[in-house]
């Protein structure tokens, strides 16, 4: 669940938008086995130089409460019909989808609720089929990380914003909570300029003002009202109207805008110090996180009440979570919980550039490509082959430029 401000993502082949996860997970296991050291032989050979190819593992949960399918424990590549280069790619728990340079949208994976967004409701593991928008409709983007809970987004070249899929507690702002096979048009004034959603919950940017729907579970509406009340039309998020919105993010339980100036804000859940303020009480408005400098990136992960973390970097180049940290997820090596930020480092030799986190487990793609992961693997989300929780960070692929991430599954692009 990834976020970089504009200029940063120009300049490291990033694109907008979020990070965070879609919906519940099941609890990893205390007792997994930890590993010390990265496993260099689990890198695939680099894609760097193929257009039109990602790389995906982990598994897709959630449609239909089946349980996990597709597992893949080692990066496999999915190819596509459309021979234009990937631009951008994007998850949710159920489902991946990968923009093209010329305005498709692709998905795969589970589709039970219509979120491959084809007319359909079977799955596709293997083979990426065409989201099905109105003739001349091209996108332009998507939320790199990630979607509401079996519920897929995206912004067309006019800045329209579009959803489809399960529609959970009226998160695409229709108001009904109506399952949709093909792609809506949103109510919501153009342009829209970021947006992120995870569990039954989304937030938009939309001609300058901040805007919410869905479930509000803890206060993740951020509009000030009584908590736990489902809205399936628009409220607006109080104290960050009309600012410089620069990235949304979104997980479980928890929102997240960075602003223009480098200042980051969050709410909603905070039982594991997600809110960074260094309580554990939940806030249904924005709340500042100090930091010593400015935030150029950052991502939000979490898919269950049992995680939720923040990862940013500053303006300096240097890198800061908080948030649950019960499988290592925050970079430090730790154990427990962070109420405030606390400073983590790459390997030695390693430069980060994006950073990405999923339920429980965390990314970052290097400035050479490499993708690194570390946190927990119970199902295959650390990519390394195994499925056991990992301390130190994993490079498990390579030739990556663009990652999205969820709750228990990965897909990186060139």
């Amino acid at each position: 669940m990834r976020v970089r401000s504009f200029t940063t993502l120009i300049a490291c082949v990033a694109t907008t938008l979020v990070a965070g996860t879609a919906a519940a997970v099941p609890d990893p296991a205390a007792a997994q086995a930890r590993s010390a050291a990265p496993d260099r032989n689990a890198v695939s050979a680099s894609r760097a130089s193929l257009a039109g190819e990602v790389d995906h593992w982990g598994s897709f949960f959630g449609d239909h409460i089946t349980g996990d399918e597709d597992r893949t424990l080692l990066p496999a590549g999915i190819t596509f019909p459309d021979s234009a280069p990937v631009k951008q790619v994007g998850s949710s728990n159920s489902t991946q989808y990968a923009l093209l340079t010329d305005g498709t949208l692709w998905a795969w994976g589970q589709g039970g609720n219509g979120q491959l967004g084809n007319g359909s409701t079977a799955n596709s593991f293997t083979t990426p089929v065409r989201v099905r928008f109105p003739s001349k409709v091209k996108i332009a983007r998507i939320p790199a990380d990630a979607m509401p809970y079996n519920t897929g987004l995206a912004v067309d070249t006019n800045g329209s914003a579009w959803g489809w899929g399960l529609n959970k507690q009226g998160s695409l702002c229709l108001g009904n909570t109506s399952q949709f096979t093909r792609p809506q048009l949103l109510p919501l004034a153009a342009p829209v300029t970021a947006l992120a959603g995870a569990q039954g919950h989304a937030v938009y940017d939309a001609a300058g003002q901040v805007l919410s729907c869905g479930d509000d579970i803890f206060g993740v509406l951020g509009d000030g009202s009584r908590r736990n009340i489902s809205h399936d039309t628009p409220v607006a998020v109080k104290g960050i109207t009309r600012r410089h919105i620069i990235a949304l993010v979104s997980s479980w339980g928890n929102a997240g805008a960075l602003l223009g100036n480098g200042d980051y804000y969050e709410w909603g859940y905070n039982a594991s110090g997600q809110l960074g303020d260094g309580t554990l009480a939940p806030s249904n408005v924005p709340v500042l996180v100090h930091l010593p400098l400015p935030v150029t990136q950052v991502t939000q992960g979490g898919g269950s009440p049992q995680n939720g973390q923040t990862l940013v970097e500053l303006s300096d180049g240097s890198f800061r979570s908080w948030g649950n940290d019960k499988w290592g997820q925050l970079g430090d090596h730790g154990l427990g919980m962070q109420t405030t930020p606390i400073r983590f480092r790459p390997p030695a030799g390693v430069s980060y550039a994006v950073l990405a986190s999923g339920g429980a487990a965390s990314y970052a793609i290097s400035a050479t490509g490499g993708v690194y992961a570390w946190g927990s693997g119970h199902a295959g989300q650390i990519g390394n082959g195994g499925k056991a929780t990992v301390a130190t960070p994993v490079l498990v692929d390579s030739g990556a430029g663009v990652i999205s991430t969820t709750a228990e599954d990965v897909v990186v692009g060139p």
